[in-house]
């Protein structure tokens, strides 16, 4: 049976070009939110679903972050990482020295702010719900406008190309996290995904928590925090560890854990990405 993915829509979403690329053969189903498609998977409407969590420029996507920490039944099972390549589109017939509003998702328009401060310095930038959203807001714009979105969204919809590769940094890539209802089995080559927090926070907490991994030599390739939204200063810390939760050093230092916070949560392991060229 072909599988169900729904992603962060609408269709020429990078998060489409990420859905495609994990599941070429899956039928996709668009999403207007990050929290419908956690829902949908949640709630078994989906097999899966693709949704951003970091980009390399701009860091963690806080709305994925805080779905995962939040909603039960979801787990992360995969990951997918694109390069980005932002073009700057604009209706026929709308010249870039015309433009007065430029729209976007509130991350593109951040990887662009280099660009659009030289080259559009009298533009307004406004948010748009997403990349390709951002073209039906600038069709709809009653000032002359222009849109930054991917490539694929030049291909579906009827637009002009003023510019592409706008991004500040040639360096800019976009992991997106693939959630099911069950994480992934080991590979060997495998990361985590876990969160936790302290009820009464303590000098050296923190530090004792990571220690769990250090004195078993498990590399931490990411960490960082939330705040609880149940009080000023107080967070939920996210660490990303290599290795799969079933590993026994790994399942130690997880357990080590536990035993020292107030709230703990895996939010998945799940195969290291590995683009099709090696």
């Amino acid at each position: 049976m072909t599988e169900c993915i729904g992603y962060l829509g609408p269709a020429g979403t990078y998060t489409e070009q990420a859905a495609l690329l994990y599941a070429p053969e899956a039928t996709l189903k668009p999403y207007p939110t990050i929290n419908a498609v956690g829902a949908a998977v949640a709630n078994s409407e989906l097999d899966a679903g693709v949704v951003p969590i970091e980009n390399s420029l701009e860091g963690s996507v806080t709305f994925t972050l805080d779905l995962l920490i939040s909603q039960s039944g979801l787990s992360i099972r995969n990951e997918v990482v694109i390069p980005i390549d932002h073009y700057l589109v604009a209706p026929r017939g709308v010249e870039a020295d015309v433009v007065r509003v430029i729209y976007s998702h509130p991350q593109a328009l951040a990887q662009c702010r280099g660009y659009l401060e030289l080259r559009f310095p009298q533009a307004q930038n406004e948010a748009s719900l997403s990349t390709v959203a951002a073209v039906a807001d600038m069709q709809a714009s009653v000032v002359p406008a222009a849109a930054i979105c991917p490539q694929r969204a030049t291909e579906i919809y009827d637009v002009q190309v003023l510019d592409r590769g706008i991004q500040d940094s040639p360096v800019n890539q976009t992991r997106f996290a693939v959630l099911a209802r069950a994480d992934h089995a080991p590979t060997g080559h495998d990361r985590t995904s876990i969160c936790f927090s302290f009820t009464v926070d303590r000098p050296g907490s923190l530090y004792h928590c990571i220690g769990e991994f250090s004195e078993r030599n498990i590399n931490l390739v990411k960490i960082e925090s939330r705040p609880t939204k149940q009080a000023l200063g107080r967070y939920i810390f996210l660490i990303d560890c290599i290795g799969h939760r079933a590993e026994p050093d790994v399942a130690a230092a997880l357990e080590g854990l536990r035993q020292r916070v107030d709230m703990f949560k895996i939010l998945g392991s799940y195969p290291l990405w590995e683009p099709a060229d090696g």
